[in-house]
């Protein structure tokens, strides 16, 4: 993907089809405290480094509140049991502002969404964000998938192709998923291929948004409306996104 999505996005999530970039899922778990809004954060995309102060697991991830140079920051990332006082790296780190996790009942004034340095790619349960951060699309053989049937069924190089006559219009987009977030901004997250495309373009790959769930390297047929220019702060915009869409795996 060559643009990027607001990890929920939160995306990665909020990651997209636009970007390298990926937004870590959000944890679902209580966390007791404020986060303090640092003074000057990192950017999206660079690395939070600095001391653990606090880890709160929450199955499959963790959240942590990190003293870093600039002051304390709160990070989600694919849970992990580092101990407090280790120093710790968040790569691929995505900030996200006045995140609200209907969940916890908390707003994030800021919160970074990302990896581990040292983890390995971040997976998704079977969660991006949002996004785990760093999940690699090469990981799941796509190979050609047989294109969707009736009226709006297209290839994910066809809504690409056409993606101005199709804003705001239904689609039906049968692919694999290579990568999938849960719980970014309220809805999950997928990455589609199909096999058509070009992957040096980032026209092979489809950004969704939906609902229902499903699984890294599962076959879906999705149907969604078709948004153009989607901004979602923080540097993570998509081309062309397929939002609020019903899954059916098949």
């Amino acid at each position: 993907m060559r643009g990027a999505l607001p990890v929920l996005l939160i995306a990665s999530a909020i990651v997209g089809c636009n970007s390298n970039k990926s937004q870590a899922p959000v944890v679902a778990a209580p966390i007791q405290g404020q986060a303090a809004a640092p003074a000057a954060a990192p950017a999206a995309g660079l690395s939070v480094t600095g001391k653990l102060m606090e880890r709160v697991a929450a199955t499959p991830y963790s959240y942590l509140r990190i003293q870093t140079a600039q002051g304390e920051v709160w990070a989600a990332v694919p849970e992990t049991k580092v101990e407090k006082g280790a120093e710790v790296t968040v790569t691929g780190a995505m900030i996200m502002r006045d995140f609200e996790s209907k969940t916890l009942k908390r707003t994030f004034p800021e919160i970074y969404f990302g990896t581990l340095a040292g983890s390995g790619p971040a997976t998704a349960p079977a969660a991006d964000p949002h996004t785990s951060a760093g999940q690699p699309a090469a990981a799941v053989e796509v190979g050609k998938v047989e294109k969707a049937t009736g009226a709006d069924a297209r290839t994910v190089a066809e809504v690409w192709a056409q993606k101005g006559s199709l804003k705001g219009k239904t689609v039906t987009v049968r692919g694999k998923v290579v990568k999938y977030n849960a719980g970014i901004m309220g809805k999950n997250w997928l990455h589609l291929q199909d096999g058509s495309g070009d992957a040096k373009a980032g026209t092979n790959d489809i950004t969704v948004t939906s609902n229902d769930g499903a699984a890294k390297g599962d076959t879906v047929t999705v149907t969604g409306v078709v948004r153009t220019d989607k901004d979602f702060g923080s540097g993570y915009s998509y081309a062309v996104l397929v939002e609020d869409a019903k899954v059916v795996k098949k």
